[in-house]
């Protein structure tokens, strides 16, 4: 069983920085995908981006690329986003998943969230223009 804590969410001004942790306890292996995904009333949950916790790979959203940037800390069990520039569009509430998978399928499908079994509480970003 592994449980997800996100921390890190706040209210920025447009063009400002964040940086999301989420805390990964429990058991959990390797060969996980884990990704961040984001979430408001009006949009379907997107993916934003995701990391192949075996060997570091990483996979991004087109509306992120360029300004996030994933990372996991083994040492930490802590997975992060790093958000630069960050937009009014930006604003949702961000959540952290991990799937147990192949590199090969968390490249072509990481994006498919109703394949992640493990989902934190979720942390909210808000970006004013």
């Amino acid at each position: 069983q592994v449980q997800l804590a996100e921390t890190g969410g706040d209210s920025v001004e447009s063009g400002g920085s964040l940086r999301l942790s989420c805390l990964a306890s429990g058991h959990a292996g390797s060969g996980h995908c884990m990704g961040w995904f984001r979430q408001t009333p009006e949009k379907e949950r997107e993916g934003v981006a995701a990391i192949y916790t075996a060997d570091g790979s990483t996979f991004y959203a087109d509306s992120a690329v360029g300004r996030f940037a994933i990372s996991q800390d083994n040492a930490k069990n802590t997975l992060y986003l790093q958000m630069n520039s960050l937009k009014p569009e930006d604003t949702a509430m961000y959540y952290c998943a991990a799937v147990r998978s192949s590199r090969k399928w968390c490249n072509e499908s990481w994006k498919t969230d109703r394949v992640y079994g493990y989902w934190g509480q979720g942390t909210q970003v808000t970006v004013s223009s």
